[in-house]
């Protein structure tokens, strides 16, 4: 069974509520870091809070929504070992995790339904990544990682 860490502002708030619904029913270890309420807040702190569960190893995968997805995309992909996709559809999910191994998926709440959302993450979960010429792209984005440390 995989654990996820999943987070959103206010504006990804019913989104993830249901998301995390969906993803308990399916038998899925959730932790939820936040927001916990409608209440206006600001999404770093949450993309924050994810992207380190994830990269710390506590959880296998993350789950990010905001209004546009955008703001989480910056936060997240700012934590080396995150690979974090910001998708609006079925197929780039799935292309997410075939090709890049990402690990945090993320939703704009106001540009995908939620039913697209749910199939999406189910697709999202369930593709392993493809390796091949993928994993040399991969191993590119850790060197820059690694100078970037330095």
């Amino acid at each position: 069974m995989r654990k996820i860490a999943i987070g959103s502002d206010h504006a990804g708030f019913e989104l993830k509520e249901a998301l995390k619904k969906f993803l308990e029913k399916k038998g899925y270890k959730i932790k939820d870091l936040g927001t916990f309420s409608r209440e206006r807040c600001d999404y770093p702190k949450f993309g924050y809070k994810v992207a380190r569960a994830v990269a710390t190893g506590k959880f296998e995968r993350g789950v990010l929504v905001c209004a546009t997805g955008i703001g989480q995309s910056i936060v997240a992909n700012r934590i080396p070992g995150i690979r974090a996709a910001l998708c609006y559809n079925i197929q780039s999910a799935r292309l997410s995790r075939q090709h890049n191994d990402a690990n945090i998926l993320i939703f704009g709440a106001k540009f995908i339904k939620k039913e697209t959302a749910k199939r999406a993450l189910e697709i999202w979960l369930k593709t392993e990544f493809e390796g091949g010429r993928h994993l040399r792209r991969l191993e590119q984005i850790a060197r820059i990682e690694r100078r970037l440390k330095k």
